[in-house]
């Protein structure tokens, strides 16, 4: 940290608990100033609730979907609302200015039998992007409902993004890659592809202010790309112990948060200057005693010795034998939160200080499904398998 001190602690506090749910909640957004919620259950349940006195939510809308859901958009701007089903339809819903009634406007069908994975609507150009389990993006005009294009990826989508400067769209797929295109009114065309996750790709969250894309796996790690410093920088965080479920960006405070599916939240000071972490090199023996590694044959046999298993210093990238790295520690500045093998020459270089911890972690109480942040009002919520909605105030993003 460039003054020493340690991160401010955000302690999120939970406000209310919304239990009448007959499905796991798949999916929820905030109404705008923190007036109630719209909530998808995976049975096609779409509900509406509105913040009453006592900060209580209670049941304004309730409808029922003729078959089971997998995604939603919510435009606040506009009060619409898209769903998309497991039969590949996206209907498009029109709120009330009071959110008491939801009506029926539009119906996108292009790819009926396909289930939709992803749903995201972009107001400024008036274009609906969606995602679905034939590998297919594609992009509707939302104004008249046409198709304007479609583009086949190399593997299902589960995470998607788009800038509206650029009008780049960022999408990640289950191969564990991102892939950057540009998006014309009638046409796609690849910018980039990259790749740093050993497991899918599971969220994405793109900051427009700081031009940086988040992305989220299976493999429990999340990497920072920055996209506008050009410089191909990408550091990678470890500080879950179970797969992301969701990331969120508060850009004014510029503070990132994730959560992992057996429940942790953890908030990452973002202020804070990290390292990419070193390519690990190779060798045939280690690069600290010179003792040969068990596949280095000729060295075995001149020197007699067994060969010895090959491990790697998470901080200068050395391949190095057990004996020379025998001792793990955290490296916050490198993004691992939790203690990681480094050789004993690292380890004895590493400062106390940055040994401390550049996040917080908390403990949901719930497996999470979904998280949506809303910055206007620092409040988050998270949605379970308990078939319960947890809404949560950050008091320093406020």
């Amino acid at each position: 940290m460039a003054d020493g001190a340690p991160p401010p602690v955000l302690e999120p506090c939970l406000l209310n608990e919304i239990r009448d749910f007959h499905d796991v909640v798949i999916t929820a957004v905030f109404l705008p100033k923190g007036d109630g919620l719209i909530s998808l259950s995976e049975d096609g349940t779409i509900q509406v609730w509105l913040k009453r006195k006592g900060d209580q939510y209670w049941p304004s809308i309730h409808h029922t979907m003729q078959t089971s859901c997998s995604c939603m958009a919510f435009s606040p701007e506009t009060r619409r609302l898209f769903v998309g089903t497991v039969a590949g339809n996206i209907c498009e819903f029109s709120l009330s200015e009071d959110y008491n009634k939801m009506t029926p406007a539009l119906t996108y069908s292009d790819h009926q039998g396909t289930r939709m994975t992803v749903v995201l609507f972009v107001l400024e150009v008036e274009w609906l992007l969606s995602t679905r389990q034939d590998k297919n993006l594609t992009w509707h005009c939302s104004e008249s409902g046409q198709l304007l294009g479609t583009y086949n990826t190399t593997a299902c989508v589960s995470g998607l993004q788009f800038d509206v400067e650029t009008r780049h769209a960022f999408v990640g797929d289950q191969s564990g890659q991102v892939t950057i295109l540009k998006l014309e009114q009638d046409r796609c065309s690849l910018v980039t592809t990259f790749k740093g996750h050993t497991g899918n790709i599971t969220a994405l969250c793109w900051d427009p202010i700081h031009r940086m894309l988040f992305s989220g796996s299976t493999d429990q790690s999340i990497i920072m790309w920055d996209i506008g410093g050009r410089t191909g920088t990408a550091i990678e965080l470890q500080g879950h112990k179970d797969k992301i479920q969701g990331l969120c960006y508060a850009s004014l405070t510029h503070h990132l948060i994730s959560c992992s599916s057996d429940g942790r939240i953890v908030i990452w000071d973002m202020n804070v200057t990290r390292e990419e972490t070193p390519e690990w090199l190779d060798s045939d023996s280690c690069q600290k005693c010179e003792k040969p590694f068990f596949w280095n044959f000729k060295q075995m046999w001149d020197r007699r010795r067994i060969g010895l298993r090959q491990h790697h210093c998470r901080k200068c990238g050395e391949a190095v034998c057990a004996k020379c790295s025998s001792k793990s520690s955290p490296i916050p500045l490198m993004g691992f939160e939790f203690p990681v093998r480094v050789c004993n020459t690292c380890h004895e270089s590493i400062p106390e200080k940055d040994r401390a911890s550049t996040t917080s972690f908390h403990n949901s109480e719930h497996n999470i499904v979904h998280m949506h942040y809303e910055p206007t009002i620092g409040t988050l919520l998270t949605s379970g398998t308990d078939k319960v909605i947890k809404v949560w105030m950050i008091p320093r993003f406020q």
